[in-house]
């Protein structure tokens, strides 16, 4: 008899991360072990918890194998991938807002770089022919998109040079610009998951997210766009805007087409590769747009204030480039549209707090 394949999800109690495990448990017939200590709840407080997912899965995917660790442990971390062996790893874990970062710049630091090369060495140790994929961020290119010639239309800024009519590439600079340290730390992540897979020759890829969302989402403020934004809009909450006149873009994939990307990745997996993982042109929306789409589906009206003073090192208009993913994995694509995925994530908030 086969043995199921098995998949160790570090941040499982989040949004990739319990998508993911749901996705391979369901899809695929992975056995899903899930790394999470619930530390968005420290990071953000009480509106970060994330527990209700942690039980979710534990409900729902049969064999699932919730470990209670921090990734900053780093013999935990070398004992439990030594004992599993797993197949695969998927990195999601993370201290995920710039905001937060430099109010606790060690924490951060630790969590996301120090976490990520303790996982990594981990799995050189134990299982070096397992697939590892670390969700990484577009925050690594700091704000140099912002040096790209923008144009201001009614609702949103956009590129008006032609090299970035469908995005920003992998190949763009990540040097010389402000990146907060949030995404400095995640520089020293994506960078160090390179070299495990160009030096080790480890199965290794950086997914630079953009803009990563879903129904499971526990938006809050400093992180989680499109979730907040649609918490606010049904509980008739102010939404701050900072800056930007509120035209600042962002493209939004929904976690199943990330899950699905990272399948494909795992089933042909290569060394050392960088992808720039967002919902592409097709699915970018500006804060007014993201507004107006939310209030089609509520019928309420959006409250929102201004603060001239934009987020540092936030970008102005960003997207990404989907043709080196959509080459190597041709079978790959987008799947949900960001207005199916706002309507989603209505339809899971108004749940929530029927239930609460």
């Amino acid at each position: 008899m086969r043995m199921p394949k098995t998949l160790l999800v570090t941040g499982s109690s989040g949004l990739i991360g319990s998508e993911v495990s749901t996705y391979f448990a369901r899809e695929l017939g992975y056995t899903i072990h899930g790394i999470d200590n619930n530390q968005r709840a420290v990071f953000f407080g009480p509106q970060g918890d994330t527990r209700w997912n942690q039980q979710r899965l534990e409900k729902d995917l049969p064999g699932f194998v919730h470990h209670e660790l921090d990734i900053r442990d780093r013999a935990k971390v070398l004992a439990l991938i030594e004992s599993i062996k797993p197949n695969a790893i998927v990195h999601t874990a993370a201290q995920p807002s710039h905001d937060r970062a430099a109010a606790i710049p060690f924490d951060d630091f630790d969590t996301n770089a120090v976490g990520t090369l303790n996982l990594l060495e981990a799995v050189r140790r134990s299982c070096p022919e397992s697939a590892f994929v670390h969700m990484s961020t577009n925050k690594v290119y700091g704000d140099a998109p912002n040096r790209i010639a923008m144009k201001e239309e009614a609702t949103r800024w956009d590129y008006a040079d032609p090299l970035y009519f469908l995005g920003i590439p992998e190949t763009f600079t990540i040097d010389q610009s402000k990146h907060s340290l949030f995404g400095a730390s995640k520089v020293a992540a994506d960078v160090m998951v390179q070299e495990y897979g160009r030096y080790f020759n480890l199965p290794t890829c950086c997914l630079r997210g953009g803009c990563l969302t879903g129904p499971n989402h526990t938006g809050v403020e400093l992180h989680g766009f499109l979730s907040y934004l649609v918490k606010c809009n049904i509980e008739s909450k102010e939404y701050r805007i900072f800056g930007y006149k509120g035209k600042q873009v962002r493209d939004n994939i929904h976690s199943l087409d990330v899950a699905r990307f990272i399948a494909a990745f795992i089933a042909t997996p290569r060394a050392g590769e960088v992808y720039n993982l967002g919902g592409g042109k097709a699915n970018s929306v500006s804060i007014l747009e993201a507004f107006k789409i939310a209030e089609s589906f509520t019928g309420k009206k959006q409250i929102s204030t201004y603060v001239e003073e934009n987020r540092a090192g936030d970008h102005i208009c960003y997207y990404s480039d989907l043709r080196k993913m959509k080459a190597h994995y041709p079978t790959w694509d987008i799947t949900q549209s960001a207005q199916d995925t706002i309507k989603q994530i209505v339809d899971s908030w108004k749940k929530r707090t029927s239930n609460t």
